[in-house]
């Protein structure tokens, strides 16, 4: 058990609701593993008191904290810089303290790419791309794919118009569609990797789907980011059709250790988070 007296810095993460997070689960492992004298809490920060929470980080000197639902928007007017990432993103969902500033940096999609590619070792720039959903986690994976040189993206939402919004932030990097979720068939067919971005098969209501499963098919990967549970009804349907899947907790995982890499400017030691997070989501010991 590691002491914790007055010479113990805090990090953190904010957002509503964050009693459900596994990040202090993680962090403080991982902070344990690699001897820095840092803590990790989450705080609940509901949105009218956002600008009093940041003020209050600020004024306790805090190193830097992690940022989710529904504040990675928000935060951006309260910090004194943004990272290009982040900057293009539009979010934020890591915040480090750099020469006295607050500096916010997006780590999703670099987190999900190094997922991907460590369960999958995938040439990029082959693949054609459906993305379900068009917020913030959207925006973070469009954005680390269309930069990375996939070959083209769609994104697939229920409001079009939002879609049609990403796919116009996107098609700089990439070429991009924009289409309603009811009507993208014809784009899953043609993908050879469809990504769910939405809360769609997520706990409590884990046996839905967010497209028909009858529109999947073998030559594809399909990818989740849910991870509560880690095999939704998506992911064994694919699985059933003989699709390749990419599970959720990854993306959770990796950008949790870039963003321990931008506070601590050290390696952070991914294989003790991944036990912990194994853990925490399972209740199994290896």
């Amino acid at each position: 058990m590691r002491s914790i007296d007055s010479h113990t810095g805090l990090l953190g993460l904010i957002g509503d609701p964050v009693n459900h997070s596994k990040s202090p689960d993680m962090m403080n492992a991982a902070l344990a593993e690699m001897g820095a004298p840092y803590v990790y809490l989450a705080f609940r920060v509901v949105p009218t008191e956002l600008k009093e929470a940041i003020q209050g980080f600020k004024a306790l000197d805090v190193q830097g904290w992690n940022v989710t639902i529904p504040h990675k928007v928000a935060i951006m007017e309260y910090l004194d810089g943004l990272d290009e990432t982040a900057r293009e993103i539009g979010a934020v969902n890591t915040v480090v303290k750099q020469d006295g500033k607050w500096i916010g940096y997006n780590t999703d999609g670099a987190g999900y790419l190094r997922s991907l590619q460590e369960q999958h070792s995938l040439p990029l720039t082959e693949q054609r791309v459906v993305i379900l959903g068009a917020g913030g986690a959207a925006r973070a994976v469009g954005y680390a794919l269309a930069a990375a040189g996939v070959s083209s993206i769609a994104i697939a939402n229920r409001t079009i118009v939002k879609a049609e919004e990403l796919a116009h932030h996107l098609s700089r990097h990439t070429q991009t569609k924009a289409v309603a979720m009811a009507d993208c068939q014809s784009e899953i067919k043609k993908a050879t990797l469809i990504i769910n971005t939405t809360s769609v098969g997520m706990v409590p209501d884990t046996e839905a789907t967010p497209i028909p499963v009858e529109w999947l098919n073998a030559d594809q990967l399909v990818s989740d980011l849910v991870y509560h549970p880690r095999m939704t009804t998506l992911l064994q349907a694919a699985e059933a059709k003989g699709a390749a899947i990419h599970t959720g907790e990854g993306m959770l995982l990796h950008q949790a250790a870039l963003a321990l890499e931008l506070w601590l400017d050290a390696p952070a030691p991914v294989g003790v988070m991944r036990q912990v997070l194994e853990v925490a989501l399972t209740g199994k010991r290896e």
